[in-house]
């Protein structure tokens, strides 16, 4: 018999509670299972104790047992360090779209833009004063010579 411990869903419509079960991987999400291991209720803060609980004992008795944990109760497992962190790899979900790829791009090129209008005003804005003080400063050393 192939065991699995997974989530099975409880709770109203738009309000979710989860069972954490050990159950054969042919009956159906929500039906027969052998043993109830504890509740996740996603509804609660990330941060709260209340949100999952197992009890770890038999957790551990059935992965000894040889059941397996589906994705997300292996995430819950691993931040209880009942089991080694694995890696995941989701490659493309990092990427943005076709669409926001062209609006960051457009953005660049506005504010590569912007950059080179400001870096000329500045030069513009330095040489003027430049001329300003030689203006100044040229008045002066001629009236001390005199």
């Amino acid at each position: 018999m192939a065991m699995k411990i997974r989530l099975a869903r409880g709770g109203s419509k738009k309000r979710p509670h989860y069972s954490i079960v050990a159950a054969d991987s042919r009956m159906a999400r929500d039906g027969r299972f052998i043993e109830k291991l504890g509740t996740y209720n996603p509804l609660l803060p990330k941060d709260s104790e209340e949100r999952v609980k197992m009890d770890m004992e038999r957790v551990q008795h059935w992965l000894d047992r040889g059941a397996k944990p589906t994705d997300r109760v292996s995430r819950f497992l691993e931040a209880a360090d009942a089991m080694p962190k694995k890696e995941r790899a989701n490659l493309k979900k990092g990427e943005p779209g076709k669409k926001a790829t062209e609006r960051l791009k457009e953005r660049a090129e506005k504010a590569a833009a912007a950059a080179s209008a400001a870096a000329e005003a500045v030069a513009e804005t330095a040489s003027d004063a430049a001329e300003a003080v030689v203006d100044a400063v040229t008045p002066d050393d001629e009236s001390k010579s005199e």
